[in-house]
């Protein structure tokens, strides 16, 4: 497969990928509804909806990194992504840390929209019961919630700084004079499989560290972030296309 069939293999996979989240995330809206209206609850269904998405999540992760591997500079241009999108990308794609900023906000919305139930003592079970004994326990393998995020802030500051030493020594690659540019390229394949598997792994911890209810608050913010930024970015271009 050439670099250009590749690139264009990628960008139908990423407009299937995102018409079949939306149809996960209305299952997961489905379950969580049912969950907070059921007398007993339903957190197995939950779960199961909740698998899904991660599922469509790592299902991505793959098709992604085997695109790296044939055309790493096509990936980093991205375009399927929209000129907005593309001015946020972090390295290819949306930075790890994001979803932490994403929990706190959405806990604070939820937390200010429920504040007269919760002063009442009442218990929804969602990310506006997220309290700061629970950022404070230790999840998952020994790690609290504020550990996990300097991890990933550590973890990003290392891609960024290896990266920018890439990018010191492309001169070689532009000038012609690289004594071996696939390797040269190899390596940025590399940084890229780094990063994604970063995004794909600090998804996965922060789900583990909420409950199932939150675990679906969360999925449905992030999946709704990432569609809004792409469908306003759209938007943006097709008036910049018609003003031209």
């Amino acid at each position: 497969m050439s670099q250009e069939t590749a690139i264009a293999s990628f960008k139908k996979f990423q407009q299937s990928w995102i018409e079949q989240l939306q149809h996960h995330l209305n299952h997961l809206r489905s379950a969580q509804n049912h969950h907070r209206n059921s007398v007993t609850g339903d957190e197995e269904r939950l779960r199961e909806a909740v698998e899904r998405v991660m599922e469509h999540f790592r299902e991505y992760h793959r098709a992604k990194w085997a695109t790296t591997e044939k055309d790493v500079v096509g990936v980093m241009a991205a375009p399927w992504s929209s000129a907005l999108e593309r001015s946020l990308h972090w390295v290819g794609g949306w930075r790890p840390t994001t979803l932490f900023h994403l929990v706190y906000t959405e806990s604070s919305i939820l937390f200010e929209s429920r504040i007269v139930d919760i002063l009442r003592g009442f218990r929804t079970g969602d990310l506006s019961d997220l309290s700061p004994s629970q950022f404070r326990i230790k999840f998952v393998k020994g790690r609290t919630v504020s550990e996990l995020q300097c991890e990933t802030v550590k973890e990003e500051n290392a891609i960024t700084e290896e990266l920018s030493e890439w990018q010191d020594d492309a001169s070689e690659l532009v000038m012609g004079t690289s004594s071996n540019p696939e390797q040269r390229i190899r390596r940025l394949a590399g940084i890229v499989h780094r990063t994604d598997d970063l995004r794909l792994r600090t998804i996965t911890r922060v789900v583990e560290l909420l409950s199932p209810l939150q675990q679906a608050e969360f999925l449905i913010a992030a999946a709704e972030l990432r569609t809004g930024v792409a469908g306003w970015g759209t938007s943006h271009d097709r008036r910049r296309s018609s003003n031209v």
